[in-house]
């Protein structure tokens, strides 16, 4: 379940750093969500709409495909909020179709937000209402540039010393590349994520939202969970993310990556590896004494976590599916029209 700030494609780039590729080497059937790029006529859509839309109807649409109810699911960024969102939803009806979760680079505590709390406060919130009214989405831009100056030396001041300064074109590079392919953002949903979750913290207390007439109890989740947070992440500061570890009822394994929000995340094993990271069997109340215990590893968080996954699933391995053998036909080939679509 890919964020739909950005497109899902970012967990499928190319064949060296494709995430979903080494799931599917590694035995797994994967499914991806891809979220529309939402336009006027969407103004209206909410949170629970992508929970229900998304999620849920995937989990019915897997079940279609393969014949299988159970499932092991993935969440990036605010896809992993509604990861979150969708286990407490699941926990209150008594689902336990979800087997496993893993969350990436995403908070359920906002308690302590970072530098991105710069951008948003109640009236700025009360501004981009507004602005939408008119609209009936948020344009890409402003998240766009929002984020670019939460690392201004890395997407901002380099870029126009590279190319206003030394007059070189910039190197093609798949992350910023996708980094400008970003979507829009519906009314609904935006206002909503912003006042009840972002700056009123409602998801991680008991009864504090409802989602489809269910209220959320996130202390109820008793799914095993693997948290990955990463150590220079601008926009979910890891320290955030790691109260998610005594949030939930279920077992939680928290590892936190080098680098930052994306390239900490994009990180797959190779010869000439980059970014290691942090793993302690411990896990105190403090972010800070888990890293004083933590030790370094000097390999991809991938290896890890697909260890962990083979033993939340079992090691019995199964035919790789192919698509469209199941009671769902193949609509289009990959990547999808909704990844093709741009924004004007």
């Amino acid at each position: 379940m890919p964020a739909w700030i950005n497109k899902y494609y970012i967990l499928d780039m190319r064949p060296d750093n494709s995430l979903v590729r080494y799931l599917v080497e590694r035995g797994h059937t994967v499914f991806v969500i891809s979220w529309v790029n939402p336009t006027e006529e969407h103004a209206d859509k909410s949170f629970e709409d992508y929970m229900t839309d998304g999620p849920l109807a995937a989990l019915e649409a897997i079940e279609q495909a393969t014949g299988e109810r159970d499932v092991n699911v993935l969440g990036f960024c605010i896809g992993g909020i509604l990861v979150t969102a969708t286990l407490a939803w699941l926990a209150a009806k008594g689902d336990n179709r979800i087997k496993s979760a893993t969350t990436l680079a995403s908070m359920i505590d906002f308690t302590h937000v970072g530098e991105i709390g710069v951008f948003i406060d109640k009236n700025r919130v009360c501004a981009l209402e507004a602005h939408m009214e008119k609209t009936g989405y948020l344009e890409n831009y402003h998240l766009q540039d929002m984020f670019s100056m939460l690392r201004e030396n890395d997407l901002v001041w380099s870029t126009h010393v590279e190319t206003y300064l030394k007059g070189q074109k910039p190197p093609a590079f798949d992350l910023l590349y996708w980094n400008a392919d970003s979507t829009r953002l519906p009314r609904d949903m935006l206002l909503w994520y912003l006042r009840e979750i972002y700056l009123d913290n409602k998801l991680r207390r008991a009864g504090g939202l409802s989602l489809a007439g269910t209220p959320l109890d996130v202390s109820k989740i008793e799914t095993p969970m693997f948290v990955l947070a990463t150590k220079e992440d601008h926009i979910a500061p890891w320290q955030s993310v790691y109260p998610t570890t005594g949030l939930t009822d279920g077992p939680v394994e928290f590892v936190l990556g080098a680098s930052g929000h994306i390239a900490g995340v994009i990180n797959p094993p190779k010869d000439n590896l980059k970014y290691g990271y942090w793993l302690s069997d411990a896990q105190p109340d403090s972010p800070d004494a888990w890293f004083d215990e933590a030790e370094y590893q000097k390999a991809s968080w991938w290896e890890h976590w697909t260890d962990w996954l083979d033993r939340q699933g079992g090691t019995e391995q199964v035919p790789a599916r192919k698509p469209g053998k199941g009671k769902l036909k193949v609509i289009e080939d990959a990547p999808g029209s909704y990844v093709i679509g741009r924004t004007c």
